[in-house]
């Protein structure tokens, strides 16, 4: 596989974790519930997919971390809730 090639296929799961990113900003920031944060289930794999044929780690690991990431904050929301003994 040629360097352009790799490169490529980098940038592209780049991209994905970035639309990743993206997706959960609006519930982040605004405060409201949208669902696009679903969207993480298809397009971060598929960065997972371009990070293994640009052989790139770090963006395979970033998509897997983007793609379980309403896991994630949902682990860390009832946490801080059980701390505080407040409702979910």
């Amino acid at each position: 596989m040629s360097k352009n090639t790799k490169k490529l296929w980098m940038t592209l799961s780049v991209i994905c974790f970035l639309i990743g990113v993206a997706v959960w900003l609006p519930n982040l920031l605004l405060g409201k519930a949208y669902s696009y944060y679903l969207l993480t289930f298809v397009i971060n794999p598929v960065g997972i997919l371009f990070g293994y044929l640009g052989r790139s780690k770090a963006a395979m690991i970033s998509n897997l971390v983007m793609a379980n990431s309403f896991f994630i904050l949902m682990f860390f929301g009832y946490l801080i809730s059980a701390i505080f003994r407040g409702q979910p």
